[in-house]
């Protein structure tokens, strides 16, 4: 097919490009993600839109053309065709996917042996791009009783219509959890916080670990800069006695408010059986409360496998997607023409491209329209692969670990459960359709 050669081309010529122009923020660290992030998403988009038109045209185009009729005439059942089909596509995705992704995998790795960088941007790479990092936050306190409390002394003191008006229960409480959480996240100057982990098990044990932190602050401190005091180790000993077993670190900082850093830390502050606690001191100079925000305020990061194989779960789950969209494409094909049934395909993949900001503005609005995005748009939605929940990139560019576990809900999900039921509606919807009458 033409159209096939075309993308191909045009995916060979563009990624050859990239390789090429990206610069990123101008360190080897940012040219590798600029280039990781931009490589991976075309391939992904080329893809699927070879996909979807190679899918319903290998069907509608024997059906418009009447080709259909000398096949269905043999010993072959429909849905034999339909899988042979199905099949044939998905071996050309895998052919191709295989092919580019390991184009973008070898300019990446071979792009710092090219590229004149300096040994910190090189040691910046390793440690932010060049590996496969699990992120441990710290579990949310549970503060249902003090919001419980809290609610039911501003109902008696008859203040709820003063601070919540016209606002349901259901509201009030949601807006009194989250400021019960923040203010466990919150530390006055002088006092510490304190948060511990568990399981910290790094690929490596002795290598370097990541305190990745944001600050908010009641008051903006002078300059905008919080001063502080880091303690990251074993600290059990120190609060319940004993001798330590392993060094803890300190660190002094003065770091700018809403501004991600990290910190490197040795490795050999985690204990044996992997506890790790983390302690922050806000200075008593400061003047403010700082504050770490619920989403993203805090994380401590550590190497759990390589960028390698992170990298190849990343492709594995592009492979489901396109897995998913073959099999939409063939159902299509069974019963809509190739212009209808390529902008079905097209909006389904948009949506499921974007489903999470979808589903987010969607709840938004039904909290003025009471119950009708739950009842419609809401199940159809949730229906639909959620490509962005399982976007490869995203990971790949903070250096963030693809699990294993993840992989195995992306293939149940989309593939075991989405894909098969829509590949067993197009089965049933060809096998039962009338290809040509007889007329006397």
């Amino acid at each position: 097919m033409k159209v096939a050669v075309v993308f191909i081309l045009l995916l060979a010529v563009m990624l050859g490009a990239l390789g090429i122009t990206s610069t990123g923020d101008g360190t080897l660290k940012g040219r590798l993600q600029t280039f990781i992030s931009y490589g991976l998403s075309l391939t992904s988009l080329l893809l699927c839109l070879l996909t979807i038109i190679i899918s319903i045209y290998t069907l509608t185009s024997d059906i418009k053309q009447r080709q259909i009729y000398t096949v269905i005439t043999k010993p072959i059942h429909r849905f034999e065709l339909i899988a042979g089909k199905l099949l044939g596509v998905i071996l050309l995705d895998v052919v191709l996917l295989v092919v580019f992704s390991g184009a973008i995998y070898a300019i990446t790795i071979y792009t710092p042996k090219l590229v004149k960088a300096s040994e910190a941007e090189r040691a910046a790479a390793r440690n932010g791009f060049f590996t496969a990092r699990a992120a441990l936050s710290p579990g949310e306190a549970n503060v249902e009783k003090e919001v419980e409390q809290t609610y039911n002394k501003l109902k008696s003191e008859g203040q709820l219509g003063q601070q919540f008006r016209g606002i349901s229960r259901n509201e009030i409480m949601r807006r009194l959890t989250i400021q019960k959480q923040l203010a466990k996240r919150a530390a006055p100057p002088g006092r510490p916080l304190i948060w511990e982990f568990e399981n910290v098990k790094p690929l490596n044990p002795g290598e370097s670990l990541f305190i990745k932190f944001k600050y908010d602050v009641s008051v903006n401190p002078p300059g905008l800069e919080v001063y502080s005091r880091w303690r990251v180790g074993d600290i059990r000993p120190l609060k319940y006695g004993g001798r330590l077993t392993t060094p803890v670190r300190d660190f002094d900082r003065k770091d700018l408010i809403r501004t991600f850093y990290e910190i490197e830390v040795p490795g050999d502050v985690i204990a044996d059986d992997g506890y790790l606690a983390v302690e922050f001191i806000n200075a008593p100079f400061n003047n403010t409360v700082v504050i770490f925000p619920l989403k993203d305020g805090l994380k401590v990061l550590y190497k759990a496998d390589t960028f390698s194989a992170n990298y190849f779960r990343g492709v594995g789950l592009i492979m489901l997607r396109l897995i998913f969209l073959a099999a939409l494409s063939m159902l299509a094909a069974t019963f809509l023409s190739f212009p209808v049934a390529i902008l079905l395909c097209l909006v389904v993949f948009f949506t499921a491209a974007f489903s999470g900001f979808i589903v987010d503005s969607f709840e938004y609005l039904s909290k003025d329209v009471s119950g009708i995005y739950s009842m419609t748009f809401g199940p159809i939605i949730k229906l639909l692969p959620q490509f962005d929940k399982f976007n490869p990139t995203g990971y790949l560019v903070s250096a963030r670990l693809i699990s294993w576990g993840m992989m195995a809900e992306a293939l149940g999900l989309m593939v075991c459960v989405k894909a098969l039921l829509v590949s067993l509606m197009g089965l049933l919807i060809f096998q039962y359709k009338e290809i040509a009458k007889i007329t006397v």
